[in-house]
C-alpha cells in the first residue's frame, strides 16, 4: 500500500495524518488524491467505510490557501454526515491554518452566521441552509476551487437535486469538483455530466453489496418475540452495537425497553430536538454508551469504527438500506456481524434482500432449533413495499408540495431554513448499568 507521504502532501498535512494514527493509505485515497490534485474531476463510487473523505478532504486541504475567503464547498444530504465531515477536515488540517464552517438545518442561524464572520475556507453544508446563506448574502462562491457532492444518491433520494443545481449553477466554472456516491443511478450519472468535466471515474468495490467481510445472519420469528432475542444476542457482547428500527415510534420503544433492561442505549429520531440529537450521536462515537437505536438515516455515512454488532430489528424498506444498514460495522478493513429479525409479515420483503446477498447466510432458525410457523395468508402475501431504485422513500425522505420540492407557490423560490434538512433522521469501551455477562442461552451452541 502507498503511504500517505508518497501522495506529494504538505508537512502540515501529514502531521495531521500522523497524529490520526494513520500512515498507509486505502486504495481510494490513492487512487484519487493524485488525480484530484493535477486539478482533473472525479465520480467516486466506493464501498462504505473505505475513506472517500480523507480522499476528498487532504486534497482539498492541499490546495486551499488560508486567509483567502471560501475556496472550499462540501455539500452533504444531513446535518450529521455535515458535522462529521468537518470534524475529519478540522483534524487532518489542524496544522494547516485553515478553517471550517458547517451549516445545516435545525441550528441557530446566529451561530452559523458568527462562525462565518470570524472567516472561514471550507464550508460544510446541507443543500437547504447553504442556499439560505446564498440568499442572504453571508456566503458568496466567486473565490470557489474546489466543491465536493458527498453521499449524492442519498441527496437524490431526498429530493435535492434541484437545489444542488441552483447552488452549482452559481460557483464558478472553473474549480475542482469530485463525486461521491454509493450507487450510481441514471440521474447521478447525468449530473455528473452536466457539471463536471471529463471526470476520472473510480469504481471501486462498485458490485460489492454483499457485505463481504460481515458475518450475516436471519432469524424469522414472531414479531412480539423480537425483544427477547434482540436481548440475547446483545447481552454477551462487549463492543459498540447498533440496532435499526422501521420507524421513530418502534426507536422510541426499543431504547426505552432497553433502558429498563438495565442497557445503557441512546436513540436518534425524528421529533428529537438537534441537541438531543448530537448529544446521543457524541456518547455513542465517544464510547460512553454502548447501543445506538436509530430509524435509517444513521446508516448513511456516520463513522463509528467500532461497531462489532448491526441488528436489523426491522427488515429494511428497500435493498440498499439493508447494505448500508449493516456495512456500519466492519469499518475500514475490520470484522462485524449482522443480524436481521424477520417478524413473519416481512418474509416477503427479506427474500428480496436474500437475493442480492452474494455471502453465504446464516439460518438462525436453523442453527438454534426455532421453528417457524407462518399462517397460510401471509405465505401468499406479496411484498408490501417497493424495493430498489430512488422512488424508495424512507423516513428521512422529504416531502414534496405545490407540485414541486423547494419550492413554493409556483414562484421559484426557494424555502427558508425548516425545509427537510432540518428534520433529517440520520445519525470503543463499554459502560454497564447492569450485568450483560450472563444468561445467554445460545452462548454454547451459536457462534452468535
Amino acid at each position: 500500500m502507498t503511504k500517505f507521504q508518497d501522495l506529494g502532501l504538505r508537512e502540515e498535512l501529514l502531521k495531521g495524518i500522523r497524529e490520526m494514527g494513520f500512515d498507509e493509505a486505502f486504495p481510494i485515497q490513492e487512487a484519487v488524491i493524485p488525480v484530484l490534485l493535477t486539478g482533473r474531476d472525479v465520480v467516486g463510487q466506493a464501498h462504505t467505510g473505505s475513506g472517500k473523505t480523507a480522499a476528498f478532504a487532504l486534497a482539498m486541504l492541499q490546495e486551499i490557501q488560508p486567509k483567502k475567503g471560501i475556496q472550499g464547498l462540501v455539500m452533504a444530504p444531513t446535518r450529521e454526515l455535515a458535522m462529521q465531515i468537518s470534524s475529519e477536515i478540522k483534524k487532518f488540517g489542524k496544522y494547516t491554518g485553515i478553517r471550517v464552517a458547517t451549516v445545516y438545518g435545525g441550528q441557530g442561524m446566529g451561530l452559523q452566521l458568527d462562525a462565518l464572520d470570524r472567516g472561514v475556507e471550507i464550508v460544510v453544508a446541507t443543500p437547504g441552509r447553504l442556499i439560505d446563506h446564498l440568499k442572504r448574502g453571508s456566503i458568496e462562491l466567486g473565490d470557489i476551487t474546489h466543491i465536493v457532492l458527498d453521499e449524492a444518491d442519498t441527496m437524490l433520494d431526498m429530493g435535492f437535486v434541484d437545489d444542488i443545481q441552483f447552488i452549482l449553477d452559481l460557483a464558478p466554472e472553473e474549480r475542482v469538483m469530485s463525486l461521491f456516491s454509493a450507487t450510481m443511478p441514471t440521474e447521478i450519472l447525468r449530473l455528473s455530466e452536466d457539471y463536471l468535466k471529463n471526470p476520472k471515474q473510480f469504481l471501486l468495490d462498485a458490485d460489492d453489496l454483499s457485505g463481504e467481510g460481515i458475518d450475516q445472519a436471519y432469524l424469522v420469528i414472531k414479531d412480539r418475540d423480537k425483544m427477547k432475542y434482540l436481548i440475547d444476542f446483545i447481552k454477551p457482547l462487549k463492543g459498540q452495537i447498533i440496532v435499526f428500527c422501521s420507524t421513530k415510534y418502534r426507536t422510541r420503544d426499543v431504547a426505552k425497553y432497553l433502558h429498563q433492561e438495565k442497557f445503557d442505549a441512546v436513540a436518534i429520531e425524528g421529533d428529537m430536538s438537534q441537541s438531543r440529537r448530537e448529544q446521543s450521536m457524541s456518547k455513542f462515537r465517544s464510547g460512553k454508551v454502548d447501543i445506538l437505536v436509530a430509524t435509517d438515516v444513521a446508516s448513511r455515512g456516520i463513522d463509528v469504527p467500532r461497531v462489532e454488532l448491526v441488528v436489523n430489528y426491522d427488515v429494511p424498506n428497500q435493498e440498499m438500506a439493508y447494505f448500508h444498514r449493516i456495512g456500519r460495522t466492519a469499518r475500514a478493513g475490520a470484522k462485524g456481524r449482522a443480524i436481521t429479525l424477520v417478524s413473519y409479515s416481512s418474509v416477503g420483503d427479506w427474500n428480496l434482500i436474500k437475493r442480492q446477498i452474494k455471502v453465504p447466510l446464516t439460518d438462525l432458525n436453523k442453527e438454534m432449533g426455532i421453528e417457524i410457523s407462518i399462517p397460510d395468508p401471509l405465505k401468499r402475501q406479496s411484498p408490501s413495499r417497493r424495493f430498489g431504485g430512488s422512488q424508495s422513500r424512507s423516513e428521512y425522505s422529504r416531502g414534496r408540495s405545490g407540485g414541486g420540492y423547494g419550492r413554493s407557490g409556483g414562484s421559484g423560490g426557494y424555502r427558508g431554513s425548516n425545509r427537510g434538512d432540518a428534520r433529517d433522521d440520520r445519525s470503543g469501551g463499554r459502560k454497564r448499568y447492569g450485568d450483560r455477562n450472563s444468561g445467554n442461552s445460545y452462548g454454547g451452541r451459536s457462534r452468535w
